[in-house]
Order: structure tokens, then sequence, then C-alpha cells
């Protein structure tokens, strides 16, 4: 090798990158200790774009396409002084390459619980997680802002931010919503858009676009939930007596067929079979006590009853004749004692002030 190949094997005439690793946002070229040389070809492939920071200041950003490094297509380089003796002198340089595709299916989620006002649980603690998708949009405000002069940036090096700059915003926007708690699945949609617009400043001042923000689960406290099952299997029992009654004759009926359950199955059938006796007993005596006030509603709507003088059977106190034997009854209406003058209601047998036996009317 000639010492003109040697010179020329120092400098880089070819400059580009292929990512093969899938979560790298920023590489740096490898030209520390090595220099760019008028007329290199630059190579920046679709989602990519090329940064030159020339003396620590960003020099100029390329879109993707085939480009030939020198004056004419590098303004702001030269106006840096990049080529100040008439182009063809190497200059030194740094070039970042930053990935400008979807970064997709990164997680988020709530690591301690959201508090929240619901109108029917009253304070309540939500946890949440889903998924987002990010693009850098801004190369020069991302390499400002984020990746610095960090050789090989990672989608990890900044998930940590990005986790907890969207936990606030889906916060904000929860309270905002005002959704009800048994409401918050059948909006998981509009909750996600709601969220990235609020975010959408955050994410702009990083250089980077959030393209998608997906709301996977949103979770009650098991208390809770367990408060939702019980009023969800209330609301499908209906009446809950008639409920109860059904249970209890299907504990009945299965005391009855186990016949070889040992002594468990038969306490447990015999106390099923109390409680169905004690509620057919209430039953019972409620039913007892109705029929017995309707008929003392009806002898006292019907009056006083009489003894019929001849067999002493008791009869209505306007009946005139006995509804035994026959025997005419005594003068509706009272009369006086024989010996103390005092009045003796109708069908008495002695008077209720001198104790005088009342002469039956035959």
């Amino acid at each position: 090798m000639g010492i003109f190949d040697a010179i020329r094997s120092q400098f880089i005439e070819v400059i580009e990158w292929l990512d093969d690793s899938g979560n790298t946002l920023v590489y740096r070229f490898p030209v520390q200790g090595q220099e760019i040389k008028n007329g290199a070809r630059l190579t920046v492939r679709e989602s990519q774009a090329a940064v030159f920071v020339y003396q620590g200041q960003i020099a100029d950003v390329f879109s993707p396409g085939l480009y030939t490094i020198d004056g004419g297509n590098t303004p702001i380089l030269s106006k840096l002084g990049a080529w100040m003796h008439g182009f063809n002198s190497p200059f030194k340089a740094e070039v970042y390459f930053v990935n400008t595709k979807q970064f997709t299916d990164l997680k988020w989620g709530t690591s301690n619980p959201i508090m929240m006002r619901d109108t029917d649980f009253g304070m309540v603690r939500l946890r949440a997680f889903g998924i987002y998708s990010i693009r850098v949009s801004d190369p020069k405000a991302f390499i400002k802002e984020i990746a610095g002069t960090n050789a090989h940036f990672v989608t990890e090096d900044i998930e940590g931010q990005l986790k907890r700059t969207l936990v606030s915003g889906f916060s904000d926007a929860l309270a905002e919503s005002k959704i009800a708690a048994l409401d918050l699945a059948s909006n998981y949609d509009e909750l996600g858009k709601f969220t990235r617009t609020k975010l959408t400043e955050d994410f702009h001042a990083y250089g980077l676009d959030l393209t998608k923000l997906v709301i996977e689960n949103i979770s009650l406290p098991a208390e809770v939930e367990a408060a939702m099952d019980k009023r969800t299997s209330m609301g499908v029992i209906g009446d809950v007596g008639r409920y109860a009654q059904f249970q209890a004759a299907d504990a009945m009926r299965d005391a009855a067929q186990n016949t070889g359950g040992g002594g468990a199955a038969t306490g447990a059938g015999l106390g099923a079979g109390f409680a169905i006796g004690n509620a057919m007993a209430g039953a019972i005596s409620n039913a007892n006590a109705m029929n017995q006030s309707q008929s003392g509603t009806r002898n006292e709507q019907a009056g006083t009853r009489a003894t019929c003088p001849k067999c002493g059977a008791a009869n209505l106190s306007n009946a005139k004749f006995c509804n035994e034997c026959g025997t005419q009854m005594a003068v509706a209406g009272p009369t006086p004692c024989a010996k103390c003058g005092a009045q003796v209601s109708a069908g008495s047998k002695f008077c209720n002030e001198c104790g005088t036996k009342v002469e039956s009317v035959g």
C-alpha cells in the first residue's frame, strides 16, 4: 500500500446507518479521531434523519436521500467554516442518525392507585394500564432536549420519563371527564383520545409525537368489585323472599335425596327443614290471626248472642226462634228485675244487680 492510499484510508467517504436493534432512537456515527472530507457520500434511509453537529452546534439536518457532502448542499456547514480551505480540506464533525419510525407497544401503567370521586361508590381508588406509541417528530429538538451527546440512545432510556408523564396526564383526564366507575369500560377509546390530546404539548417539548394511546384496563379495588357483584346478584334474583323460599325448598329436597350423607348431611337437612317449618308455621299463625280478626269483626257487626231458654243453644240477640230446637226466643229488649227493678238484658238468667233469677219467657 502506497503512502497516498494510507492517507486516503483515514478519511470517511460513506456515511450510513443500518438499524438492526428495533429500539434505537439515536445512533452516533463513529467519527471520533476520523475526518469527513469534501465529496463524502451520505445515505439517509426512510424513517431516518441525519444531524450534523459541528463544534458543539447543530449544523444541519438531512431528511431521507443520497447526498454528496460539499458546500452546495450544506450551507450551514459552510457558514460555520467547515470548509474554509476551498472545500477540499477534511473537517471533524459528529453525525447522529435519528430513527423517525413509530415505536409501538410501549407499556404504561399506574404504580400507585388513582383517587377518584364517584357518584355511586364515593371515593374509590383506580388502577390502569395500557400501551402507547411514539415517533420523533423534531430530530433537532430531540437531540437538544433528550439524547444530548449519547452515542446510543434507546427507548428504555426515556420510557421512565414518558410513563410518568402519561400517568399524570391520564389522572388529570380521568378527573376532568367525570365518567362514573360503572361506565369506564364503555369509554376507554374516548378517554384515551382525550388523554392523548392533553399530552400533545408535553411530548412536543421532547421533539416527540404521541401517536397512539390505548387503555387496556381500568380496575377497581377488590372490595368495590365485591360490592358490584352483590348488587348485580340482587338485580338478577329480583324478589329476595321468593328466592329464599326456593333455596330452602332446594335444601330440603337435597337433604331428602342424600340418605347416605352421614351426620353432617342429616344435620344440614334437618336445619333446612326446621327453617322451612318455622317459615310455614309463621305463615299459618299469621293466617289464623287474620281469620280470628275477621271473625271477631263479623261477630261485632252481627251483634251480641242470646241463649235459648229451652236447650241453651247460642243464638243471635235478634233471633225470634232457636236455631237448634225451634223454641220461641225471649222478647228482645231489657226487662225489669222482679226483686230490685233493675233493667235486665234479654237472655240473661240472673239480675246483674241483685242476683235474683230471672223468669224466662216460654
